[in-house]
């Protein structure tokens, strides 16, 4: 038995070794522009309809993904099944009407509430109180002096003259929450701010999809309404009014009106998921390396023309498909990685990384056993305003100098002797105006403490509109730029240490 021990702990050091030096350019070789560009023609094509979250179009592309996956032969990586799914509410307008002594008011014609931030609410009311901006914190009360607890509050949308201003630090003047937030503490029930812009076009009656179904705090409806709703309570002493909130100085009083209310919606709870598929590893399979990619677009417009999404991120999505089979091939092949390979397209992304926040509160692997995760979004095409360089042989790569010191070196060291591509680190200054660190899903591994690595070409015309389809992809700098990703995750999944976490999250305010 002792003996039989010593052979195996003999042999384990060598078959590691082995496995470091297995050559992956065959494997990376897999990866082919005519593969990228099969699957691409698929998941950015008519059918899938833009692939907006929670949408059929979604739907059909979790699926191909997933069956991908399973023909491969990655096993199922959540709790058996190869979807995680989180949910996603959207509201549907019955019925908004507003009434003021007797005089009926339309909705869109003299006013309108936002869907998914008000709720089902009918009252009838005496009184309405005129408080201004509606701003009640430390530098001033609009509600002075007066008792609006239970009462429907009227204001004027605007902030005080320049005289006037916040102090440092205090949140008035950033749109309509502030003015929530006064009605709230002084016990409002609902608040109607008067707005420009009425008549306005007619809206759908279907509201914008959300994730926070479940809120803390319950706030008083906000009702936009026009002129003539509020002359219809204050009369004459409206263009008073208006005239006193130029100046800074309007006065608060109540107002004797007849006031129905009647908002009405319902809110369905829909899904949305994210894709898993899953490689184990060797002798370190409790450690992981992520791909990642998005694979929802912003589905159709309003007169029913699809935004197609093949860069964005289609290209990402379907390099996770090559990588995944680049891998595979290695395992099959004897050469699988020592770490376990967790292949993640997410969805929700651009409703503001939703899936991949779902993913980061409920890891399904431990995050710090997470040593990265490599995200890709947008790698198919040439962004026309980079002006330096070689245009067909570069990406952008963020965040690789942030979390840990080990990031940049392995990425460097695997472009310069497989890929030779210009590494761009345009976007990965903190102070970048397009704030490309956060809009991808990354950031949300990031955020975790998990090192990341970000691969993006850049923005072009067809950015977020029907134009961008797959026949304007450069499919042989996709197809290089996914081997990058696959020789640095190679080096990452078969090196001897987890990468380090020596540099702390310092992320300004997003």
């Amino acid at each position: 038995m002792r003996r039989l021990c010593l052979v195996m702990a003999l042999a384990a050091p060598w078959g590691v070794m082995a496995q470091k030096a297995a050559n992956p350019v065959t494997y990376a070789n897999s990866i082919t522009a005519e593969d990228l560009k099969k699957h691409l023609y698929i998941v950015a094509g008519a059918e899938m309809e833009g692939r907006e979250t929670a949408t059929e179009g979604q739907r059909k592309a979790a699926a191909y993904i997933e069956n991908y996956f399973k023909q491969l032969g990655l096993a199922p990586g959540v709790n058996g099944g190869y979807q995680q799914p989180y949910p996603v509410f959207q509201d549907s307008l019955v019925k908004a009407s507003i009434d003021i002594n007797g005089k009926k008011f339309q909705p869109f014609t003299d006013f309108a509430a936002n869907l998914s931030s008000s709720n089902s609410s009918a009252f009838m009311a005496s009184e309405v109180v005129f408080v201004g901006y509606g701003i009640s914190d430390s530098t001033r009360d609009d509600y002075k002096g007066i008792d609006a607890r239970g009462k429907v509050v009227l204001v004027l949308a605007g902030t005080p003259p320049a005289t006037q201003q916040p102090a440092p630090g205090t949140r008035r003047g950033f749109g309509v929450s502030p003015v929530i937030e006064a009605a709230l503490k002084n016990g409002a029930i609902a608040v109607l701010q008067v707005q420009p812009g009425f008549p306005r076009r007619t809206g759908s009656t279907r509201g914008f999809q959300y994730v926070n179904g479940f809120r803390k705090t319950i706030y008083p409806n906000l009702y936009a309404v026009s002129d003539q709703v509020a002359e219809a309570i204050m009369g004459t002493d409206y263009a008073a009014a208006k005239d006193a909130m130029k100046a800074g100085n309007p006065t608060a009083k109540s107002y004797a009106a007849n006031v129905t209310v009647d908002f009405n919606k319902v809110v369905t709870e829909l899904q949305s998921t994210n894709v898993i598929g899953f490689l184990e590893g060797t002798d370190k399979k409790d450690e992981y390396v992520f791909l990642t990619a998005h694979y929802d677009h912003i589905g159709k417009t309003a007169a029913g023309v699809i935004n197609y999404g093949a860069d964005d991120d289609g290209s990402g999505t379907v390099s996770i498909l090559e990588l995944a089979e680049a891998f595979v091939k290695a395992k099959a092949a004897g050469k699988g990685p020592r770490r376990s390979i967790v292949f993640m397209t997410v969805s929700g992304e651009e409703k503001g990384l939703w899936g991949s926040a779902y993913y980061g509160d409920h890891p399904v692997y431990p995050l710090e056993k997470t040593t990265v995760d490599l995200n890709i979004d947008m790698i198919g095409r040439i962004d026309p305003k980079r002006k330096i360089g070689d245009s067909t042989n570069y990406v952008f790569v963020v965040g690789d100098d942030k979390l840990s010191s080990d990031l940049r070196p392995i990425s460097e060291a695997m472009n310069k002797k497989y890929t030779k591509l210009e590494l761009d680190y345009k976007f990965n200054e903190p102070n970048d105006p397009e704030r490309i660190y956060y809009r991808s899903d990354h950031f949300n591994f990031a955020r975790k403490g998990v090192p990341i690595i970000f691969y993006f070409n850049g923005t072009h015309d067809d950015y977020h509109r029907p134009g961008d389809t797959p026949d304007k992809i450069n499919y042989e700098l996709m197809a290089k730029r996914a081997k990058l990703v696959f020789f640095t995750a190679w080096d990452m999944a078969n090196r001897n240490d987890m990468l380090k976490r020596d540099i702390p999250l310092d992320l300004p305010a997003r």
